[in-house]
């Protein structure tokens, strides 16, 4: 196969190129990542390219239980994609209980699955359906499979899990796999330590998955800051699928303006700002009540103020103990705020767990962090504060370390030191645009296939061309 330029009349969604060398008539087979596909003569290819452009659909399969992570990185992505893909639509199918996060965009929408929650590697369990979990995810993945079909969507983006929640997605991916649907798993920067991912994903059939449908898998980091492929085991043939996006935070606008309205939340006027966030925070109420109990030993070195994002799930009576604590301080809890973004651009100091969205959206505003990454039992925030602490991005605090005193200490260390000079490899935050692209150009070339047996899709290296 050779390509050629096209005349600037030809140029579909960005894939300047054409198939050349064919005869009208001839079908040859090619080679794709060890799948025998079949490619149409150049003049069927082409004319189902210029289809390609109005309507593109993109499914997204997002699995996020109690956090917000996955919901949020999703539905940035989403709208991401739309903006990309003018006149496009986006479903998104989760179990988050929040339900959309994208409730005003337009041709977007929400399907919500029953929710389960995740008490333990590989143990999965119903939040609110008295079902046993064998029942429950034989529901969600009916549920999944009828969206898909009835859909039919141009990409697929599964995110996180290339199997879904107990295999709830291989129906799906067994159906899709049949069409020109272009299938692209969607991973955050690191998923947990090496020997905990290879070991479960060989067991729960991950590796399977991949190497059965899948087209292309982004991540959403840098591969100078952790490579996905080469630290997780993948072989050869699916680390060729990888394209390192970078990361993948929410743009942000001005930042004075953002500055401003944020300030006049806080309790009282004057003083150091401090904002203290955890996403979902199911997990959230140790560092919360270790922070409130610190404040004392913080202002008496420090004048500042406090504004405490709890999250959602946190439970009502850690809430409560929380609002007991603060009586008489200068700290505001809230559950939730409309623009998260307006307060970390506000704050003096943010102080966090070191999950991937609150941490990267941290980056973007420039604002310095103090990070407490999750005790465990997982691996992933302990290693992303890390590698991100190497390279002067954060601070952190261990959580093993975790005490009033402790995190006292590092606060006011943190409001104490100078700005941090640019660092030698700043972080890449562009990953919202090359994703959407890579998703667009996908769906493009789904839309240009003509299906035969498995359906057509293009090389990943060729697909390169489009973004």
């Amino acid at each position: 196969m050779t390509s050629t330029p096209v005349a600037d009349g030809d140029r579909h969604g960005g894939l300047w190129f054409a198939l050349a060398d064919h005869a009208p008539t001839a079908v040859e087979p090619i080679e794709l990542t060890g799948r025998a596909l079949r490619r149409p003569a150049l003049p069927a290819y082409a004319a189902e390219w210029r289809r390609a452009e109005r309507g593109v659909r993109l499914l997204i399969y997002t699995q996020d239980g109690l956090g917000l992570g996955h919901l949020r990185r999703a539905s940035s992505v989403a709208a991401e994609f739309l903006r990309a893909a003018p006149g496009g639509s986006v479903l998104t199918i989760s179990d988050s209980p929040l339900g959309s996060l994208n409730r005003d965009l337009p041709n977007h929408d929400y399907l919500k699955l029953p929710s389960i929650v995740k008490a333990g590697p590989g143990d999965w369990r119903p939040l609110n359906l008295p079902m046993s979990i064998g029942e429950l995810c034989e529901l969600r993945s009916r549920l999944i499979l009828e969206a898909a079909t009835a859909f039919r969507p141009d990409v697929l983006l599964v995110d996180h899990m290339p199997h879904g929640a107990q295999g709830e997605l291989v129906p799906t991916l067994d159906r899709l796999r049949n069409t020109s649907t272009h299938i692209v798993l969607g991973v955050r920067d690191i998923i947990d330590a090496p020997e905990v991912v290879q070991q479960r994903w060989r067991f729960e059939g991950a590796f399977d998955a991949l190497s059965a449908y899948y087209d292309q898998v982004l991540v959403y980091g840098s591969s100078e800051v952790f490579d996905v492929a080469e630290a997780y085991g993948w072989p050869a043939a699916l680390a060729k699928l990888v394209r390192y996006c970078g990361y993948v935070c929410t743009p942000a606008g001005s930042d004075r303006p953002e500055r401003t309205r944020a300030r006049r939340v806080g309790p009282v006027p004057g003083g150091r700002m401090i904002v203290a966030m955890a996403g979902g925070g199911a997990d959230a109420y140790a560092l919360m009540r270790t922070l409130v109990d610190a404040v004392p030993e913080i202002r008496a070195t420090q004048p500042c103020t406090f504004v405490i994002v709890t999250g959602p799930f946190m439970p009502e009576l850690e809430r409560r103990d929380l609002k007991q604590r603060a009586e008489g301080l200068p700290v505001r809890l809230r559950t939730m705020v409309g623009d998260p973004l307006k307060y970390l651009a506000a704050a003096d100091l943010v102080v966090a767990m070191a999950g991937y969205n609150t941490t990267v959206e941290v980056l973007r505003m420039g604002t310095p962090a103090l990070l407490v990454p999750r005790r465990g039992p997982s691996s992933e925030q302990r290693m992303r504060a890390r590698r991100f602490a190497e390279r002067g991005w954060v601070s952190q605090v261990d959580p093993d370390d975790l005490s009033p005193g402790r995190l006292a200490t590092a606060v006011i260390e943190a409001l104490s030191a100078a700005p941090l000079a640019h660092p030698a490899s700043p972080p890449d935050l562009g990953g919202i645009g090359r994703a959407a692209k890579q998703l667009h150009a996908g769906a493009l070339t789904a839309r240009a296939a003509v299906t035969t047996g498995r359906g057509i899709r293009l090389p990943v290296d060729l697909l390169d061309q489009a973004v």
